[in-house]
């Protein structure tokens, strides 16, 4: 039976009902209002960058300076580079601390180590570049893919650090002590079974933080420098998609501009790629965990 509008009781159904039609087309208009400028910027990069998209861009070095056409080859190859070398050093660093202050954080040392994350993870990029400028380019006496590495590796390490935390405390207490029970040690418990069920998630914040250093320029200036030929050793400067992209789009060349837009578009693609990755590794994160 339908409410009567006459009654107290229906009013307050029919007021319900249409704060609630209110509030799902409110959230409808604030996603929308949210993707115009993602969908702008991408049908941006789109129009500017796609007529110079072929296949020199990928495997041609650039040209002198004045020259037309090159590509991009030995930027992409260095960024690729970079981002292996910042995974060999950001990833077990982060996913080991977020396992600690999952399993054995609850105290003040987590505490601490939690703070300190959270402020490392707000550092702008750039200091984070002076930083290891100072310990690492200086003693060197010159710029290097290590480096760079390292810079972007200290990055990442906030991000896989508290995604992991939150990850594998979604792992029912159920599944450690069952596996407790049987006499496997915490060590292997914690590793092979709840590392384990929470896989998909932490998968996710090891590609949001790939995503997220992928782009950055600022401490490639201090660390990685630059390189217009190929670099096969990790003492040497190396090449980068951000730091090339700044370089051309600086320059006064209309064909280097053209290339830019095309490097950027590489870049968003790239992330594209991996933030589509990361939410097809999440789709069973909740079946697995509960």
């Amino acid at each position: 039976m339908t409410r009567s509008l006459k009654t107290p009781k229906g009013w307050l159904h029919a007021r319900r009902k249409m704060a609630n039609r209110l509030l799902w087309v409110g959230a409808i208009l604030a996603t929308l209002i949210a993707l115009v400028p993602l969908l702008m910027i991408l049908t941006y990069l789109v129009v500017h960058g796609l007529p110079s998209l072929n296949l020199a861009f990928f495997t041609h070095l650039p040209k002198p300076v004045g020259e037309v056409g090159g590509g991009m080859a030995n930027a992409i190859a260095g960024t690729l580079e970079l981002i292996g070398l910042a995974c060999l050093l950001g990833l077990p660093l982060g996913i080991m601390s977020g396992i600690f202050l999952s399993e054995f954080g609850n105290n003040r040392t987590g505490g601490i180590i939690r703070f300190l994350a959270d402020v490392l993870a707000s550092v702008p990029s750039i200091v984070i570049g002076i930083f290891v400028y100072t310990i690492v380019v200086l003693p060197m006496k010159h710029f290097s893919a290590l480096a760079g590495g390292i810079a972007l590796g200290i990055m990442m390490i906030p991000t896989v650090m508290r995604t992991t935390e939150e990850i594998v405390r979604l792992v029912p207490q159920s599944l450690r002590q069952s596996s407790l029970s049987l006499g496997v040690t915490q060590f292997r418990t914690t590793f092979s079974v709840v590392l384990l069920a929470a896989r998909a998630g932490v998968i996710t914040g090891v590609l949001l933080a790939i995503a997220r250093i992928a782009g950055e320029t600022a401490p490639l200036l201090f660390t990685a420098f630059g390189n217009r030929f190929w670099s096969y050793q990790l003492n040497q400067p190396i090449a980068s998609l951000p730091k090339q992209i700044y370089n051309y789009a600086i320059a006064p060349y209309d064909d280097w501009h053209a290339q830019a837009w095309t490097g950027a578009l590489v870049l968003v693609s790239l992330i594209l790629i991996l933030s589509v990755a990361a939410r097809y590794a999440t789709r069973g994160r909740y079946r697995i965990v509960r």
